[in-house]
C-alpha cells in the first residue's frame, strides 16, 4: 500500500458544548475506508438514538476523493456542510464527525445553525488534537565496524529515528526516514562513508507528528 502524508486526528474523542440550552456533542474518530465511516455514523446514531439530529461528515483520499455530509433533519446545508467545511480548512483526511444534538427549547435559525455545527467540531478538534502522519521507509545501513560511532554520532545529531543496530558480520542500521527525504539521506551516508555502505529500503510506515492548533 503506497504511504501519502496527511494531517488526521490525534486519537479517536469527544467533546461537548452547549449553544442557547442545547448540547452538541462531536465524536471524531480516525478512518480507512466509506465503510468505516459508515458504520462509526450508525454506531453513534444506535447510542444517541433519543437525540434530535445526529448530523455527519467525513473526508477519505489523499486528494480527499470522498466526501460526505448529512443534516439528519436539520434544515439543509445548516449542519453537515458546515461540518465538512472545518474538516476540509484544517486540511484533514481519512477522518469522520458526528455532531448529536439535543435540542434545548431555542430555535437558533439557519446562520445560528451553521454557527453551532461549525464551532462544535473546531473545538472538538483543538481538544482532541491533530496530528500528521508522515510516510517513513525503513533504510538498512550496512558498513564495516569502523564506521558505526562515526555513524551513529551523526544520526543522533541530526534526530533520525534509530529503529535497531544489528551486530552481525558487518554491523546494520535501521533507520526511519521521511519518505520524500530519503534520497537526500542516501547521499549523505554514501559521503560520510567514502562510498563504503550499503542500503536496502525494507517496509514503511506513519510517523506521527503533533501539530499546534
Amino acid at each position: 500500500m503506497t504511504l501519502f502524508n496527511y494531517y488526521t486526528v490525534k486519537e479517536n474523542g469527544f467533546h461537548e458544548i452547549i449553544i442557547q440550552k442545547s448540547r452538541f456533542i462531536t465524536y471524531l474518530a480516525r478512518v480507512t475506508s466509506e465503510q468505516e465511516a459508515q458504520q462509526f455514523i450508525a454506531d453513534l446514531k444506535k447510542k444517541h438514538h433519543d437525540a434530535n439530529h445526529n448530523c455527519s461528515a467525513y473526508v477519505l483520499g489523499e486528494h480527499n476523493d470522498i466526501q460526505k455530509a448529512s443534516d439528519d433533519g436539520e434544515p439543509s446545508g445548516t449542519a453537515g456542510v458546515p461540518m465538512l467545511e472545518v474538516l476540509k480548512k484544517r486540511n484533514l483526511r481519512n477522518t469522520v464527525v458526528v455532531v448529536t444534538r439535543y435540542f434545548g427549547g431555542i430555535k437558533l435559525g439557519g446562520g445560528g445553525l451553521i454557527r453551532a455545527y461549525g464551532s462544535s467540531v473546531s473545538e472538538a478538534l483543538n481538544a482532541v488534537g491533530v496530528v500528521e502522519r508522515v510516510a517513513h521507509d525503513l533504510v538498512e545501513i550496512t558498513v564495516d565496524y569502523t564506521w558505526l560511532g562515526k555513524l551513529e554520532n551523526e544520526l543522533r545529531a541530526a534526530d533520525h529515528l534509530i529503529d535497531q543496530i544489528h551486530y552481525l558480520d558487518q554491523v546494520k542500521i535501521d533507520v526511519w526516514v521521511e519518505e520524500s527525504t530519503v534520497p537526500l539521506f542516501l547521499d549523505w551516508m554514501t559521503n560520510l562513508t567514502n562510498g563504503q555502505a550499503v542500503f536496502e529500503k525494507t517496509r514503511s510506515r506513519y510517523v506521527e507528528r503533533d501539530i499546534l492548533s
